[in-house]
Protein backbone atom coordinates (compact mmCIF):
# COMPACT_ATOMS: atom_id res chain seq x y z
CA UNK A 1 0.00 0.00 0.00
CA UNK A 2 2.58 2.59 0.94
CA UNK A 3 4.45 1.52 -2.15
CA UNK A 4 1.75 2.27 -3.91
CA UNK A 5 0.53 5.90 -2.43
CA UNK A 6 4.30 6.52 -2.62
CA UNK A 7 4.32 6.09 -7.40
CA UNK A 8 1.34 7.46 -7.21
CA UNK A 9 2.17 10.82 -5.21
CA UNK A 10 5.57 10.75 -7.87
CA UNK A 11 3.37 10.47 -10.96
CA UNK A 12 1.37 13.37 -10.04
CA UNK A 13 3.63 15.71 -9.06
CA UNK A 14 6.02 14.67 -12.10
CA UNK A 15 2.27 15.51 -13.83
CA UNK A 16 1.84 18.90 -11.86
CA UNK A 17 5.33 19.61 -13.00
CA UNK A 18 4.78 19.09 -16.65
CA UNK A 19 1.56 21.36 -16.89
CA UNK A 20 3.55 23.94 -15.41
CA UNK A 21 6.18 24.21 -17.48
CA UNK A 22 6.03 27.39 -20.17
CA UNK A 23 5.41 25.40 -23.83
CA UNK A 24 8.83 25.96 -25.18
CA UNK A 25 9.74 23.75 -22.44
CA UNK A 26 8.79 20.23 -24.11
CA UNK A 27 11.54 21.51 -26.73
CA UNK A 28 14.21 20.06 -26.69
CA UNK A 29 18.16 21.52 -26.25
CA UNK A 30 21.24 21.02 -28.21
CA UNK A 31 24.65 21.62 -27.09
CA UNK A 32 25.30 23.38 -29.53
CA UNK A 33 22.58 25.50 -28.99
CA UNK A 34 22.72 25.70 -25.31
CA UNK A 35 26.18 27.46 -25.78
CA UNK A 36 25.39 29.79 -28.65
CA UNK A 37 22.54 30.80 -25.34
CA UNK A 38 25.34 31.20 -23.11
CA UNK A 39 27.37 33.81 -25.41
CA UNK A 40 24.81 35.22 -26.56
CA UNK A 41 23.24 36.08 -22.71
CA UNK A 42 26.96 36.84 -21.12
CA UNK A 43 27.35 40.08 -19.96
CA UNK A 44 30.63 39.86 -19.01
CA UNK A 45 31.39 39.42 -22.81
CA UNK A 46 29.38 43.01 -23.29
CA UNK A 47 31.92 44.63 -21.00
CA UNK A 48 34.24 42.89 -22.64
CA UNK A 49 33.01 44.51 -26.18
CA UNK A 50 32.13 47.92 -24.26
CA UNK A 51 36.30 47.82 -23.35
CA UNK A 52 37.69 47.43 -26.17
CA UNK A 53 35.51 49.78 -28.32
CA UNK A 54 36.76 52.82 -25.65
CA UNK A 55 40.21 51.33 -26.35
CA UNK A 56 40.24 52.01 -29.65
CA UNK A 57 38.30 55.35 -29.39
CA UNK A 58 41.43 56.07 -27.03
CA UNK A 59 43.76 55.21 -29.95
CA UNK A 60 41.85 57.33 -31.97
CA UNK A 61 42.46 60.79 -29.97
CA UNK A 62 46.14 59.73 -28.96
CA UNK A 63 47.05 59.91 -32.69
CA UNK A 64 46.09 63.51 -32.59
CA UNK A 65 47.91 66.40 -31.84
CA UNK A 66 47.31 67.97 -28.81
CA UNK A 67 44.77 71.15 -28.27
CA UNK A 68 46.33 74.21 -29.08
CA UNK A 69 45.87 77.19 -26.33
CA UNK A 70 44.58 79.88 -26.36
CA UNK A 71 46.02 82.77 -23.95
CA UNK A 72 44.32 86.21 -23.39
CA UNK A 73 45.41 88.29 -21.15
CA UNK A 74 47.09 92.28 -19.54
CA UNK A 75 50.10 93.21 -19.14
CA UNK A 76 51.51 96.12 -17.15
CA UNK A 77 48.63 97.63 -16.51
CA UNK A 78 49.05 100.37 -14.22
CA UNK A 79 47.33 100.19 -10.63
CA UNK A 80 47.84 103.67 -9.56
CA UNK A 81 48.60 107.57 -10.64
CA UNK A 82 47.03 109.31 -13.64
CA UNK A 83 46.57 106.37 -15.64
CA UNK A 84 45.51 103.99 -13.01
CA UNK A 85 43.17 101.35 -15.03
CA UNK A 86 43.92 102.56 -18.25
CA UNK A 87 44.51 100.39 -21.17
CA UNK A 88 46.00 102.87 -23.68
CA UNK A 89 47.46 105.78 -21.68
CA UNK A 90 50.33 103.90 -20.42
CA UNK A 91 53.07 103.12 -23.53
CA UNK A 92 53.76 99.58 -21.52
CA UNK A 93 50.17 98.14 -20.96
CA UNK A 94 49.35 96.09 -23.85
CA UNK A 95 46.47 93.73 -24.57
CA UNK A 96 47.75 90.27 -25.65
CA UNK A 97 45.95 87.22 -27.54
CA UNK A 98 47.85 84.06 -27.94
CA UNK A 99 48.25 80.53 -29.50
CA UNK A 100 50.18 77.82 -28.39
CA UNK A 101 50.99 74.40 -29.74
CA UNK A 102 52.66 71.55 -28.74
CA UNK A 103 54.11 69.18 -31.37
CA UNK A 104 54.69 65.90 -30.42
CA UNK A 105 56.61 63.68 -33.44
CA UNK A 106 54.51 61.37 -35.64
CA UNK A 107 56.03 58.46 -33.67
CA UNK A 108 55.47 59.40 -30.56
CA UNK A 109 51.78 59.90 -31.69
CA UNK A 110 51.73 57.04 -33.30
CA UNK A 111 53.57 54.98 -30.46
CA UNK A 112 50.69 56.38 -28.42
CA UNK A 113 48.00 55.31 -30.25
CA UNK A 114 49.30 51.76 -30.81
CA UNK A 115 49.74 51.49 -27.00
CA UNK A 116 46.00 51.76 -26.95
CA UNK A 117 45.25 49.67 -29.81
CA UNK A 118 47.74 46.73 -27.70
CA UNK A 119 44.70 47.33 -24.90
CA UNK A 120 42.48 46.46 -27.30
CA UNK A 121 44.33 43.64 -28.51
CA UNK A 122 44.51 42.25 -24.99
CA UNK A 123 40.74 43.01 -23.99
CA UNK A 124 39.51 41.24 -27.30
CA UNK A 125 41.76 37.77 -26.21
CA UNK A 126 40.46 38.18 -23.16
CA UNK A 127 36.90 38.26 -24.29
CA UNK A 128 37.98 35.26 -26.61
CA UNK A 129 39.40 33.25 -23.17
CA UNK A 130 35.32 34.16 -21.44
CA UNK A 131 33.77 32.65 -24.74
CA UNK A 132 35.86 29.51 -23.76
CA UNK A 133 35.26 29.53 -20.60
CA UNK A 134 31.53 30.02 -20.93
CA UNK A 135 31.12 27.06 -23.91
CA UNK A 136 32.95 24.97 -22.00
CA UNK A 137 31.38 25.50 -19.02
CA UNK A 138 28.10 25.20 -20.24
CA UNK A 139 28.89 22.07 -22.58
CA UNK A 140 29.74 20.55 -18.74
CA UNK A 141 26.60 21.53 -17.27
CA UNK A 142 24.74 20.22 -20.28
CA UNK A 143 26.34 16.73 -20.61
CA UNK A 144 26.09 16.25 -16.82
CA UNK A 145 22.31 16.79 -17.28
CA UNK A 146 22.04 14.95 -19.82
CA UNK A 147 23.49 11.22 -18.66
CA UNK A 148 21.81 12.41 -15.76
CA UNK A 149 18.41 12.30 -17.78
CA UNK A 150 19.58 8.97 -19.29
CA UNK A 151 20.43 6.99 -15.96
CA UNK A 152 16.69 8.26 -14.76
CA UNK A 153 15.17 6.63 -17.83
CA UNK A 154 17.30 3.40 -17.02
CA UNK A 155 16.11 3.27 -13.47
CA UNK A 156 12.84 4.11 -14.48
CA UNK A 157 12.27 1.10 -16.96
CA UNK A 158 13.74 -1.00 -14.16
CA UNK A 159 11.74 0.16 -11.72
CA UNK A 160 9.01 -1.25 -14.53
CA UNK A 161 10.54 -4.18 -14.61
CA UNK A 162 10.75 -4.55 -11.08
CA UNK A 163 7.18 -3.92 -10.12
CA UNK A 164 6.21 -6.86 -12.69
CA UNK A 165 8.86 -9.13 -10.98
CA UNK A 166 7.19 -7.95 -7.54
CA UNK A 167 3.46 -8.96 -8.64
CA UNK A 168 4.68 -12.18 -10.12
CA UNK A 169 6.42 -12.80 -7.46
CA UNK A 170 3.04 -12.11 -4.97
CA UNK A 171 1.00 -13.93 -7.74
CA UNK A 172 3.63 -16.83 -7.31
CA UNK A 173 3.40 -16.87 -3.18
CA UNK A 174 0.00 -17.19 -3.59
CA UNK A 175 0.10 -20.53 -5.63
CA UNK A 176 2.69 -21.83 -3.15
CA UNK A 177 5.36 -21.47 -6.52
CA UNK A 178 7.80 -18.87 -4.27
CA UNK A 179 8.11 -18.34 -1.11
CA UNK A 180 8.04 -15.17 1.11
CA UNK A 181 11.58 -14.31 1.03
CA UNK A 182 11.22 -13.99 -2.64
CA UNK A 183 8.71 -11.50 -1.90
CA UNK A 184 10.49 -9.71 0.05
CA UNK A 185 13.47 -9.62 -2.28
CA UNK A 186 11.48 -8.41 -4.84
CA UNK A 187 9.98 -5.49 -2.64
CA UNK A 188 13.61 -4.65 -1.13
CA UNK A 189 15.21 -4.63 -4.98
CA UNK A 190 12.30 -2.03 -5.60
CA UNK A 191 12.65 0.33 -2.46
CA UNK A 192 16.28 0.12 -3.69
CA UNK A 193 15.64 1.32 -7.20
CA UNK A 194 12.91 3.95 -5.70
CA UNK A 195 16.02 5.21 -3.37
CA UNK A 196 18.42 5.43 -6.62
CA UNK A 197 15.85 7.69 -8.45
CA UNK A 198 15.65 10.13 -5.52
CA UNK A 199 19.43 10.78 -5.57
CA UNK A 200 19.12 10.81 -9.48
CA UNK A 201 16.16 13.27 -9.03
CA UNK A 202 18.44 15.72 -6.67
CA UNK A 203 21.28 15.14 -9.15
CA UNK A 204 19.37 16.69 -12.14
CA UNK A 205 17.60 19.45 -10.17
CA UNK A 206 21.64 20.55 -9.28
CA UNK A 207 22.66 19.89 -13.01
CA UNK A 208 19.38 22.07 -13.96
CA UNK A 209 20.05 24.89 -11.87
CA UNK A 210 23.98 24.77 -13.13
CA UNK A 211 23.04 25.14 -16.55
CA UNK A 212 20.59 27.87 -15.53
CA UNK A 213 23.10 29.51 -14.48
CA UNK A 214 24.47 30.06 -17.70
CA UNK A 215 21.70 30.00 -20.03
CA UNK A 216 18.64 31.29 -17.72
CA UNK A 217 15.14 29.69 -18.13
CA UNK A 218 15.65 27.77 -21.12
CA UNK A 219 17.36 24.65 -18.58
CA UNK A 220 14.26 23.45 -18.12
CA UNK A 221 14.35 21.85 -21.82
CA UNK A 222 15.33 18.34 -21.96
CA UNK A 223 19.18 18.15 -23.39
CA UNK A 224 18.53 15.97 -26.73
CA UNK A 225 21.41 14.59 -28.80
CA UNK A 226 24.10 13.00 -27.59
CA UNK A 227 27.75 14.73 -27.36
CA UNK A 228 29.93 14.30 -30.16
CA UNK A 229 32.66 13.56 -27.84
CA UNK A 230 33.95 10.94 -29.84
CA UNK A 231 36.71 13.18 -31.92
CA UNK A 232 37.97 16.40 -30.85
CA UNK A 233 40.05 19.14 -32.40
CA UNK A 234 42.99 18.35 -30.20
CA UNK A 235 43.30 14.54 -32.11
CA UNK A 236 44.95 15.67 -35.41
CA UNK A 237 48.64 15.44 -34.40
CA UNK A 238 49.18 19.11 -34.24
CA UNK A 239 48.88 19.65 -30.48
CA UNK A 240 51.54 22.72 -30.40
CA UNK A 241 49.99 24.38 -33.31
CA UNK A 242 46.71 24.46 -31.34
CA UNK A 243 48.16 25.60 -27.97
CA UNK A 244 49.72 28.58 -29.11
CA UNK A 245 46.16 29.82 -30.08
CA UNK A 246 45.07 29.24 -26.15
CA UNK A 247 43.34 32.58 -25.20
CA UNK A 248 45.43 32.60 -22.18
CA UNK A 249 48.68 32.83 -23.89
CA UNK A 250 46.85 34.85 -26.71
CA UNK A 251 46.30 37.51 -23.99
CA UNK A 252 49.78 37.32 -22.54
CA UNK A 253 51.12 37.47 -25.89
CA UNK A 254 49.32 41.06 -26.27
CA UNK A 255 50.73 42.14 -23.03
CA UNK A 256 53.99 40.96 -24.64
CA UNK A 257 53.38 43.32 -27.38
CA UNK A 258 51.98 46.17 -25.36
CA UNK A 259 55.42 45.86 -23.18
CA UNK A 260 57.44 46.59 -26.35
CA UNK A 261 55.21 49.12 -27.51
CA UNK A 262 55.81 51.08 -24.23
CA UNK A 263 59.81 50.26 -23.92
CA UNK A 264 59.80 52.19 -28.02
CA UNK A 265 57.63 54.94 -26.75
CA UNK A 266 60.40 55.16 -23.41
CA UNK A 267 63.06 55.30 -26.24
CA UNK A 268 60.95 57.98 -28.42
CA UNK A 269 60.58 59.90 -25.54
CA UNK A 270 64.50 60.68 -25.13
CA UNK A 271 64.16 63.50 -28.14
CA UNK A 272 62.13 66.26 -26.53
CA UNK A 273 58.82 67.09 -27.93
CA UNK A 274 58.60 71.25 -28.99
CA UNK A 275 56.46 73.91 -28.06
CA UNK A 276 55.68 76.82 -30.39
CA UNK A 277 53.71 80.41 -29.37
CA UNK A 278 53.00 83.39 -31.29
CA UNK A 279 51.06 86.20 -29.54
CA UNK A 280 49.85 89.90 -30.71
CA UNK A 281 50.07 92.52 -28.19
CA UNK A 282 48.10 95.52 -28.45
CA UNK A 283 48.77 98.96 -26.90
CA UNK A 284 47.13 102.48 -26.95
CA UNK A 285 46.52 104.29 -30.18
CA UNK A 286 50.21 106.26 -29.96
CA UNK A 287 52.45 103.62 -29.56
CA UNK A 288 52.94 100.47 -31.72
CA UNK A 289 51.64 96.87 -31.26
CA UNK A 290 54.06 93.80 -31.08
CA UNK A 291 53.98 90.39 -32.23
CA UNK A 292 56.21 87.64 -30.37
CA UNK A 293 57.12 84.21 -31.35
CA UNK A 294 58.51 82.04 -29.48
CA UNK A 295 59.44 77.89 -29.00
CA UNK A 296 60.70 75.89 -25.98
CA UNK A 297 62.07 72.96 -25.91
CA UNK A 298 62.63 71.07 -22.31
CA UNK A 299 65.89 70.66 -21.67
CA UNK A 300 66.96 66.70 -21.09
CA UNK A 301 70.13 67.45 -18.78
CA UNK A 302 69.97 64.52 -17.17
CA UNK A 303 68.68 61.55 -19.28
CA UNK A 304 71.33 59.36 -17.20
CA UNK A 305 69.06 59.18 -14.71
CA UNK A 306 65.93 59.83 -15.96
CA UNK A 307 65.18 58.84 -19.33
CA UNK A 308 67.82 55.93 -19.54
CA UNK A 309 66.15 54.55 -16.68
CA UNK A 310 62.79 54.70 -18.03
CA UNK A 311 64.03 52.83 -20.99
CA UNK A 312 65.34 50.07 -18.72
CA UNK A 313 62.22 50.11 -16.91
CA UNK A 314 60.33 49.47 -19.71
CA UNK A 315 62.56 46.73 -21.17
CA UNK A 316 62.70 44.61 -18.02
CA UNK A 317 58.45 44.73 -18.40
CA UNK A 318 59.20 43.46 -21.68
CA UNK A 319 61.43 40.50 -20.29
CA UNK A 320 58.70 40.31 -16.88
CA UNK A 321 55.68 39.66 -20.00
CA UNK A 322 57.56 37.12 -21.90
CA UNK A 323 58.14 35.05 -19.02
CA UNK A 324 55.04 34.82 -17.60
CA UNK A 325 54.06 34.02 -21.56
CA UNK A 326 56.54 31.16 -21.71
CA UNK A 327 55.49 29.98 -17.88
CA UNK A 328 52.06 29.93 -19.51
CA UNK A 329 52.91 27.87 -22.48
CA UNK A 330 54.30 25.37 -20.04
CA UNK A 331 51.06 24.89 -17.77
CA UNK A 332 48.96 24.56 -21.00
CA UNK A 333 50.91 22.38 -22.42
CA UNK A 334 50.51 20.00 -19.47
CA UNK A 335 47.23 20.43 -18.71
CA UNK A 336 46.08 19.92 -22.55
CA UNK A 337 48.25 16.66 -22.45
CA UNK A 338 46.49 15.62 -19.25
CA UNK A 339 43.13 16.28 -20.90
CA UNK A 340 43.78 14.69 -23.75
CA UNK A 341 45.50 11.52 -22.00
CA UNK A 342 42.01 11.28 -19.93
CA UNK A 343 39.64 11.41 -23.09
CA UNK A 344 41.69 8.68 -24.46
CA UNK A 345 41.77 6.58 -21.37
CA UNK A 346 37.78 7.40 -21.41
CA UNK A 347 37.55 6.18 -24.80
CA UNK A 348 39.10 2.96 -24.14
CA UNK A 349 37.09 2.36 -21.48
CA UNK A 350 33.94 3.53 -22.56
CA UNK A 351 34.61 1.15 -25.81
CA UNK A 352 35.42 -1.85 -22.75
CA UNK A 353 32.06 -1.37 -21.11
CA UNK A 354 29.65 -1.35 -24.46
CA UNK A 355 31.32 -4.05 -26.10
CA UNK A 356 32.35 -6.58 -23.12
CA UNK A 357 31.16 -5.59 -19.88
CA UNK A 358 27.66 -4.69 -20.22
CA UNK A 359 26.77 -7.12 -23.08
CA UNK A 360 28.44 -10.32 -20.47
CA UNK A 361 25.94 -8.79 -17.75
CA UNK A 362 22.97 -8.81 -19.78
CA UNK A 363 23.61 -12.72 -21.35
CA UNK A 364 23.97 -13.50 -17.58
CA UNK A 365 20.65 -11.24 -16.37
CA UNK A 366 18.69 -13.23 -19.49
CA UNK A 367 20.42 -16.32 -18.20
CA UNK A 368 19.15 -16.19 -14.67
CA UNK A 369 15.43 -15.05 -15.61
CA UNK A 370 15.50 -18.07 -18.15
CA UNK A 371 16.11 -20.32 -15.46
CA UNK A 372 14.04 -18.85 -12.76
CA UNK A 373 10.99 -19.04 -15.94
CA UNK A 374 11.71 -22.78 -16.31
CA UNK A 375 12.13 -24.00 -12.43
CA UNK A 376 15.82 -24.24 -12.55
CA UNK A 377 16.53 -20.69 -11.09
CA UNK A 378 15.46 -18.66 -7.69
CA UNK A 379 13.91 -15.18 -7.98
CA UNK A 380 16.73 -14.26 -5.76
CA UNK A 381 18.94 -14.78 -8.15
CA UNK A 382 17.42 -13.04 -10.97
CA UNK A 383 16.79 -10.40 -9.21
CA UNK A 384 20.89 -9.73 -8.09
CA UNK A 385 21.54 -10.67 -12.04
CA UNK A 386 19.56 -7.82 -12.92
CA UNK A 387 20.31 -5.38 -10.52
CA UNK A 388 24.35 -6.22 -11.91
CA UNK A 389 22.89 -5.43 -15.19
CA UNK A 390 22.27 -2.54 -14.29
CA UNK A 391 25.28 -1.00 -12.59
CA UNK A 392 26.92 -2.20 -15.00
CA UNK A 393 24.82 -0.21 -17.24
CA UNK A 394 24.91 2.70 -14.93
CA UNK A 395 28.15 2.85 -14.90
CA UNK A 396 28.73 2.83 -18.42
CA UNK A 397 26.66 5.94 -18.34
CA UNK A 398 29.11 7.40 -15.41
CA UNK A 399 32.40 5.87 -17.45
CA UNK A 400 30.89 8.15 -20.81
CA UNK A 401 29.85 11.03 -19.18
CA UNK A 402 33.44 11.41 -17.26
CA UNK A 403 34.79 11.03 -21.24
CA UNK A 404 32.56 13.79 -22.00
CA UNK A 405 33.01 15.88 -19.65
CA UNK A 406 36.92 15.25 -20.19
CA UNK A 407 36.07 16.22 -23.67
CA UNK A 408 34.55 19.14 -23.29
CA UNK A 409 37.34 20.36 -21.29
CA UNK A 410 39.49 20.09 -23.75
CA UNK A 411 37.88 20.20 -26.56
CA UNK A 412 36.61 24.14 -25.71
CA UNK A 413 40.05 25.24 -24.82
CA UNK A 414 39.88 27.37 -28.08
CA UNK A 415 37.37 29.16 -28.41
CA UNK A 416 34.83 28.86 -31.78
CA UNK A 417 36.83 31.78 -33.54
CA UNK A 418 34.01 32.11 -36.34
CA UNK A 419 31.50 32.30 -33.24
CA UNK A 420 34.16 35.12 -31.80
CA UNK A 421 33.98 37.72 -34.57
CA UNK A 422 29.95 37.64 -35.11
CA UNK A 423 29.96 38.37 -31.69
CA UNK A 424 31.78 41.44 -32.04
CA UNK A 425 29.99 42.41 -34.65
CA UNK A 426 26.89 42.18 -33.13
Amino acid sequence: MFLSLLRRSRAAAVWVAFLTLPAWAAEPLTLSEAQALAVVRSQLLAANSASITASREMAAAASQLPDPVLKLGVESLPVNGPDRLSLSRDFMTMRRIGLSQELPREQKRQLRAERFEREADRTRAERQLNVANIRRETAVAWIERYYTQQMRELVLRQIQETELQMRTAESGFGVGRNSQADVFAARAALVMLEDRLSQIDRQDTNTSWTLARWIGPDAARSPEGAPPWQSSVFDDGRLDEHIQYHPDLLMLKAQVEAAQTEARLAEANKRADWSVEAMYSQRGSAYSNMVSIGVSVPLQWDQKNRQDREVAAKLAMVSEAQAKYDEMLRQHDAEVRNLLNDWRTGKRRVARYQDELVPLATRRSQASSTEYRTGKGSLAATLVARRDEVDARMQALSVEMETARAWAQLNFLIPDHDAVQRQEKQ
